[in-house]
């Protein structure tokens, strides 16, 4: 989307813009960029909510044709934030709200009847991975490396990995991959299935995904919404099936002393001693 051509939106002057996102309509296509590359557009509380709420206006806004996901920086996200995990760990309540954050943002990805067009032009690790699965195309860059590293840090995936990966590359190769969390390269995830474009350099990311939703934005709306409504309902009937459980489990994780561990071993550059507790 050229930037001459954009504006912002919502236009609504009376809504506070996002400090975390860029988001920009032109054309009936909004375009919204994950724009802390200083914190490698890590899925913090801010993050999260922000980019739920535009999912949410933007579901609701019949103008729209179609949404495009990009980031800023060299990784398109390196996921979560081990400070809010720490802190989850030691309050329920800060628990609590990681957890429905994550209902709400999963939630708003399976509901959004307008297609979304994803860019990853670097690293998409844990949730920043999920969020570009559970969109309808994925363009990647080479470079670009898919990971879902919550085993990793001793947490279950819980936020969406075990729903998307599935979906995506298959039972077995999620499996694999979700109990691992080993890393991806792009172009073996394109092989899998995680990625539906692949690209050369970082900076042939956009402009493809652009390219896709331009195209969709062009075809018979009706047509368009109703294919996307019905994709939506096979993703929400499985999510029906695990989300929940894994969230649940996921909050289990999130209070346990393997995760202190997990982090501290991480900081230091050296292999974690747990004792599933």
């Amino acid at each position: 989307m050229p930037a001459e051509h954009a504006v912002e939106y919502p236009a609504d002057a009376s809504t506070t813009a996002p400090e975390t996102l860029i988001v920009s309509e032109a054309g009936g296509i909004v375009e919204i960029t994950l724009n802390r590359p200083e914190l490698l557009n890590r899925f913090d509380a801010l993050l999260e909510t922000e980019l739920t709420d535009q999912l949410r206006r933007i579901a609701e806004d019949e103008s729209v044709r179609v949404v495009v996901l990009l980031a800023k920086g060299r990784a398109f996200s390196a996921g979560g934030d081990f400070e809010l995990m720490l802190r989850a760990n030691v309050d329920v309540t800060e628990r609590q709200a990681a957890l429905q954050r994550a209902r709400n943002l999963l939630a708003a990805l399976q509901h959004l009847p307008q297609p979304l067009v994803a860019g990853v032009q670097g690293a998409a690790i844990g949730l920043g991975a999920t969020v570009p699965l559970g969109s309808d195309a994925v363009v990647a860059s080479r470079n670009a490396t898919l990971a879902d590293t919550h085993v990793g840090v001793a947490l279950v995936a819980g936020d969406g990995g075990a729903l998307y990966w599935p979906q995506s590359a298959g039972m077995l190769r999620a499996r694999r991959y979700l109990l691992t969390g080993d890393v991806l390269p792009a172009e073996r995830a394109y092989e899998f299935g995680l990625v539906t474009d692949l690209v050369e350099t970082p900076d042939d990311v956009a402009p493809l995904a652009r390219e896709i939703a331009t195209k969709i934005a062009g075809l018979a709306p009706l047509a368009v919404r109703g294919t996307k409504a019905a994709l939506n309902q096979v993703t929400r009937q499985r999510a029906g099936e695990v989300v929940e459980t894994a969230l649940l489990a996921e909050g289990v994780t999130l209070a346990s002393a393997d995760l202190v561990e997990a982090i501290a071993a991480f900081k230091d550059k050296r292999s974690g001693t747990y004792e599933g507790r």
